[in-house]
Order: structure tokens, then C-alpha cells, then sequence
């Protein structure tokens, strides 16, 4: 056996300054890192009193130890340039926010601290308190920030999370032609996830314009990482990802100054992305002012060695050392940060006299009815549209389901630049797995994008996408794989624009195609209907023919919160009519009245509706009356209660068929709630017709004994009809 030894093409380097970089640095530029990292440390130090005064609302995960990677990464972008985090971001939120207003003129020694500057102070104190004049109104707290204005991007509480969406926001930049860059920090915790090996291929895949910033603290909560990674070193992963690597002394603000500026550089003129690992420590247990050696998973000998690194100490002694600041003006910059940081405390609360302690101010609590805001949205995007139904046109165009899919994605291709599909297989087979992309590769070339099987990182970075105002259409396979991606499709897209205060847009659909009777087998047969139900921020809509699905696709893409279209692989080949022009809309929230009738009400979506019509069809000649509702629509706040209602107080009875598993299904949410809303006009109990309750089998006999029928439906009309339920 013969080897052969490779060695790879992989930049890595460990950095260190030397006294002449120091003296290569503006002295205002070094008067004011010295400042941030003071400013920093008393914040984090004021709020950790608060916190221990009752005055914070949940956890706080101070910054202190780590300042100078914060003050050197933001002391070396553009104003234009972005940070994002994880729940460990306060210092990342004041050093970006003190750069960006930062005037050229301002000198910390001379001059007063600029309100603008004191303002970004008061914000992030407000947030972590849960106050209104918080950059999130109070419902981020701690861990979720965004600033559109000075460049935060959004923080965000699970671990690692951040990581893809930051991705979609660097993809964003690239692909409008921008030449910004965006930071994404997180620690040596995040490293291990899998969003993060997912983010970092596609980056490097991609070259997109980030740097992923490693603050590496020796500890995920108290885990260290000896015990949580096989090499100490976690940038040695930038290897697989065709990235170049620096490890930093990340107590030191030149430093990491110094190695940001050249990787910003490089990242500019086209290399791609980074990783930058700093080598950091956290002074305190994850949360609050209790030292990690009270816990016993690290020593006090372990944190007094790290204290002596202290960069509050060490580098104002460096600065005077090297006589690039004096003491006294180290003096005027330290003793000013305790008016600062009072300012703040005096922002958001005042002293009770009854007490002497410190309360919060009552008129900067947040109003509660404003609770609801950001959630869904506003709908204020259809002020414009007008919403239409099929007798409102001359029916003259007959297509294939899936044809109509490529028809409004090609109409939304071509009047809106900002429109990409991303997806497994969307490039290939002239038209993706299911031919929904047909011909449009060669049409929009770059914006029909194949990704690897990485669900979490492509719809993560699609989340990102978003954020920074693109439309992306996603495709998810099959529904079951959502659940490999299930934080960033439950946690981050539905979730961030309620988290952030409805501050930012999430104009992103996702289709996905249930393949529910083709022996796909279990983890590929789901029905995501319930699912997706359980999560509020979701719009779901489930179009049964080709004018429903140009309608509502049109509508999805005209909202600035997630959709989901649900298509049904025996739906794709069904035909029906549509107008010659697909620029209509079909309301959301609007259900469709299919068959009228008087004696039972039954209300179905999607692949489903075919056996119901069919059943339908069968019973009407049998002497039944079936009104029979499509729902279309089929989030729980988006579900047509008055159609349904109507129905009901006509019929006294409802049906609901569905081919997903009871146990997964919306059809108790729907019964729940008529049962609410039209208690007195039921003369039965409400039926509901699933699939058993096993995963699909593969097996056709199976399959076809775990799926509800034609005969099923027939047969509860029959006991409804005679109130033999």
C-alpha cells in the first residue's frame, strides 16, 4: 500500500502586535478603544448591580474580559460594515454603536461625550431592562439585539443560530454588489454546532463577504473546551472550508484591530470569507457576577492568571508605557465613564423616596397592547391590492399545477431583482426535482441556486437574506426535512421580526411538496400543516388548483412576514384554468366555498380536496348535501372562521378531512375553535378523518391502510346526516 502525504492549501497563523504597532495606531484612534474598553466594563458592571437590585428582567450575559474583542474588531470597520452576535453581545452593540457616531473631530480627553454616543448607552441599558426606548422596545432584553441604524444585524439566544442568518445577510451584500462586510461573533460553544459547519460551506462556497469571529472563552456555560472539541484550536476548521485563518490575543484591542483590518481587506477585494479566533476569557460565570471557580469547573488560580491579561489594566499601562497617552489623560477618559454610565441609570429608573433604592420609570414600561406588534404583520403591504377570486376573470389558460409554480416564479424573476430560489436540486433536471423551476436557470442565471443538502444553512441564510431585503423562495424537498432545520425555520424566521419589534421584514416563502401515497416512507411523507401551526409568525397556505396557486403565491411574496406553500405531489399534474395574466392576488385568510350544500359541512386543503370532491360528487347523487370549504389558508390566525361559520349555522354539522396523521394535523385546532365560536348551532359532535396515527409505510397495501378514503368521508356523511356520530 503506497501513501502519499497532502498538504493543504490553508492559511493559518497565529498574530501578534508589536510596540511598533502601537505606534503605528492615530492617537485618536488609541484615546478612543481606551475609552470603549472602560465604557464597556462599567456598563457591564452598573447592569450586573441592576440585575442584583431586581431591576432586570432574566439573565445577563456580561461582556466583562472580553471588551478589547469588541473595541478592536469595530475600531477596524467601515461605518457601512455589520456585527451580529449570539446571547453574549453587549460589548459588540456599544463598541459599533460608539464607532458609528463617532465624529472625525471628537477627542474623548477634550471634548464632552456627544449625545448621539450617550444615546446608544441609554438604548442598550433600556433594552436589557425590557423598556420601551430599548432598541427592540424592550423584548429583546439581553440577548436579542438589533440596530439597523449603526450596523447590528441582530443578536440572537441560541447558541449558533445567528451563525446561518448572518450568512444570508453577507449573501445579500455579495449579491447586490455591495462592498460591506459583515462580522458574525460567537463563541467557542457556537463552534460545535451544526448551523455553523452548514453557514461556513456555504460561505466558502460561495466567497460571501464575512468574517466569523471566534471569541474563544475557554468555556460554553461550564463546559470547557477540552472537554467539547477534539483540537484546542477551533479555527483550524476554516481548512474545510476553503478559508483562511488567524488566531489573535483577543484581550489585546491593537491586535485584534490589526488582524480584522487585514481580513476586512482581503475579504474586499475577493478572497472570501474569514475566521478569526480570539483568544478571550469571560471574568464571570455565564450569567451574573458569581466567578466560574464558585462552580468548580474552572480554578481561582485559572481565572487570577487570566486577570492579569485584565485589558482595563493592561493596556491604558501599555499606552502610557510606550508614552502614546499620558496618565492623566488615562485619568480624564476613566473617571468620565462614571457620569456616562449614570446617565443611563438615570434614564431608565429613578429613586424611590419611600425606599432610597432604585425602581424603574413606569412610563418607559412597555404598553401591553402593543404586544402583538411585529407578530405576522400589519398587512399593510396589501394597502395597494386588490384581491380577486376566479368570477372575476375569463378562465381562457389551461395548465398543469406545476406549471402554474413556474409561472408566477418566473413573473416574480422578472419584475423583482431582489427575487432567488434557493434549494436542493433547483438547478438541475431542467427544472429541479419536481420541474418548479423549469427553464428559469437559463433565463435568471445565479439566481437559481443549487445548495448542498444543508437545510438549516440554506434556509438560515435565506432568514438573512431577508433581513437585508431580498425575496427568496425556498424549497424544502420534503416537509419531514424541515426538521433538520427546525431552529432556524421555528426560532429565527418566524420569530426575529416579533423579537426585533417588528423592526425588520421577513419577506421570505418557503414551498415544500407532501408526498403523502408515494411510498416515500415515513421520513419523507409528512403533511406540515400541524406543525407549522405551532408556531405563531408562519403564515401556511395550501393551494388545490393552478388560479389558487398563482393567487396565493402572489400574495405570499407580496408580505413582508414567512409563508409556507404546501403543494401535493397529486396535485402537480392535475390542469385547471387560469387568466392570461398571473399578476392577481388571492387574499389570505380566504377560504373557498367548492360545493354548496345543507347537509354537512366539510372543510379539507391541498391533495386532500381531490377524494373530497370526489366524495362529494358521489353523495350528491346519493341524496347528501355537502358543502365543501377549501380552506386554502391554514395558519391558525389565518384560518376563514366566518366561511366556516357560516357554513355550520346552515348545516349544524362540520367535517374535517385531512391525509396527514391525527396527531399532526390542524383539524383539532379547527374543531376547538368552532366549537368556541358556534357552540349553539352544532347538532352533533364535530368528525374529523386522518391517516392513522404511524409514520407512512413504505409497503403500497400499507400505505394505502394508513391513508382515510373516499369511503371514509362517505361513510361520516352518512352518521352526520343522521346525527349517528
Amino acid at each position: 500500500m503506497k501513501f502519499e502525504k497532502i498538504n493543504p492549501d490553508f492559511n493559518w497563523q497565529k498574530t501578534a502586535v508589536e510596540d511598533t504597532d502601537f505606534n503605528k495606531q492615530s492617537k485618536t484612534d488609541l484615546l478612543l478603544m481606551l475609552q470603549q474598553v472602560y465604557l464597556i466594563r462599567e456598563f457591564e458592571t452598573a447592569l450586573l448591580k441592576l440585575k442584583n437590585s431586581n431591576l432586570v428582567h432574566g439573565p445577563v450575559h456580561s461582556s466583562i474580559g472580553q471588551e478589547s474583542a469588541a473595541v478592536g474588531a469595530a475600531s477596524a470597520v467601515l461605518k457601512t460594515d455589520l456585527f451580529s452576535g449570539t446571547h453574549r453581545a453587549h460589548h459588540q452593540y456599544l463598541a459599533k454603536g460608539l464607532k458609528y457616531h463617532t465624529l472625525p473631530e471628537y477627542n474623548p480627553v477634550t471634548q464632552k461625550f456627544p449625545q448621539k454616543m450617550q444615546d446608544i448607552v441609554n438604548t442598550l441599558m433600556a433594552e436589557i431592562m425590557g423598556l420601551s426606548p430599548g432598541c427592540c422596545g424592550g423584548r429583546g432584553g439581553s440577548m436579542h439585539l438589533y440596530n439597523k441604524e449603526i450596523g447590528i444585524a441582530g443578536t440572537n439566544a441560541i447558541v449558533g443560530g445567528g451563525i446561518p442568518v448572518a450568512t444570508g445577510i453577507a449573501f445579500a451584500r455579495k449579491y447586490r454588489n455591495q462592498d460591506d462586510i459583515i462580522i458574525s461573533f460567537f463563541s467557542d460553544g457556537a463552534a460545535n454546532q451544526g448551523a455553523f459547519h452548514e453557514a461556513l460551506n456555504l460561505a466558502g462556497l460561495w466567497k460571501l463577504p464575512i468574517i466569523y469571529f471566534i471569541e474563544n472563552n475557554l468555556y460554553a456555560v461550564a463546559t470547557g473546551t477540552g472537554s467539547s472539541s477534539s483540537v484546542p484550536e477551533f479555527s483550524v476548521r476554516a481548512a474545510a472550508y476553503n478559508m483562511h485563518a488567524t488566531i489573535v490575543d483577543g484581550m489585546d484591542p491593537v491586535a485584534v484591530k490589526a488582524v480584522v483590518e487585514n481580513a476586512a481587506a482581503q475579504i474586499r477585494n475577493g478572497s472570501g470569507p474569514y475566521i478569526i479566533e480570539a483568544m478571550t476569557y469571560r471574568y464571570y460565570h455565564h450569567a451574573g457576577d458569581i466567578p466560574g471557580s464558585f462552580y468548580s469547573y474552572r480554578s481561582k488560580e485559572e481565572e487570577e492568571k487570566w486577570k492579569q491579561r485584565d485589558p482595563v489594566l493592561v493596556f491604558p499601562k501599555k499606552l502610557i508605557d510606550l508614552k502614546l497617552v499620558t496618565e492623566k489623560e488615562n485619568s480624564v477618559i476613566r473617571e468620565s465613564i462614571s457620569a456616562i454610565i449614570q446617565t443611563a441609570v438615570d434614564f431608565c429608573t429613578e429613586p424611590d423616596s419611600s425606599t432610597g433604592k432604585r425602581s424603574i420609570k413606569p412610563e418607559l414600561l412597555p404598553d401591553p397592547a402593543s404586544l402583538t406588534k411585529g407578530q405576522l404583520t400589519g398587512d399593510e403591504e396589501f394597502d395597494s391590492i386588490v384581491f380577486s377570486e376566479g368570477q372575476d376573470f375569463q378562465l381562457t389558460k389551461s395548465i398543469k399545477y406545476v406549471d402554474s409554480i413556474v409561472t408566477v416564479t418566473n413573473r416574480w424573476m422578472e419584475k423583482e431583482p431582489g427575487t432567488f430560489v434557493i434549494g436542493e436540486e433547483v438547478a438541475n433536471f431542467g427544472g429541479g426535482a419536481y420541474q418548479a423551476t423549469k427553464g428559469l436557470l437559463q433565463k435568471f442565471p445565479g439566481r437559481i441556486l443549487n445548495t448542498p443538502i444543508s437545510e438549516a444553512g440554506f434556509s438560515g441564510l435565506a432568514c438573512g437574506a431577508a433581513i437585508d431585503g431580498l425575496k427568496p423562495i425556498v424549497e424544502i424537498m420534503f416537509p419531514d426535512f424541515v426538521l433538520v432545520a427546525a431552529d432556524q425555520i421555528f426560532n429565527q424566521i418566524c420569530k426575529l421580526t416579533h423579537i426585533y419589534n417588528g423592526r425588520i421584514k421577513m419577506p421570505l416563502v418557503m414551498r415544500t411538496r407532501i408526498s403523502i401515497g408515494c411510498g416515500y416512507g415515513g421520513q419523507h411523507s409528512m403533511d406540515p400543516a400541524g406543525l407549522f401551526a405551532l408556531f405563531p409568525g408562519w403564515r401556511v397556505v395550501a393551494p388545490s388548483t393552478p388560479f389558487d396557486y398563482i393567487g396565493l403565491f402572489n400574495s405570499a411574496m407580496q408580505s413582508n412576514g414567512p409563508v409556507l406553500v404546501i403543494e401535493h405531489h397529486e396535485l402537480y399534474n392535475t390542469t385547471g384554468l387560469i387568466p392570461d395574466n398571473p399578476d392577481y392576488f388571492v387574499k389570505l385568510g380566504k377560504a373557498k366555498i367548492v360545493n354548496e350544500g345543507n347537509d354537512v359541512t366539510a372543510i379539507s386543503y391541498s391533495g386532500s380536496m381531490i377524494i373530497a370532491k370526489q366524495a362529494v360528487k358521489e353523495l350528491q347523487e346519493e341524496g347528501i348535501s355537502v358543502e365543501l370549504i377549501d380552506l386554502r389558508t391554514i395558519n391558525p390566525s389565518g384560518i376563514d372562521y366566518e366561511t366556516i361559520g357560516n357554513s355550520i349555522k346552515k348545516t349544524r354539522t362540520l367535517m374535517v378531512f385531512e391525509q396527514g396523521t391525527k396527531s399532526n394535523s390542524i383539524g383539532a385546532v379547527i374543531v376547538d375553535e368552532c366549537f368556541r365560536r358556534y357552540f349553539d348551532y352544532f347538532d352533533c359532535p364535530a368528525v374529523r378523518i386522518n391517516g392513522a396515527d404511524v409514520p407512512n409505510p413504505v409497503s403500497r397495501t400499507l400505505e394505502l391502510a394508513a391513508l382515510p378514503t373516499k369511503e371514509s368521508i362517505k361513510e361520516a356523511a352518512y352518521r352526520i346526516k343522521n346525527r349517528r356520530v
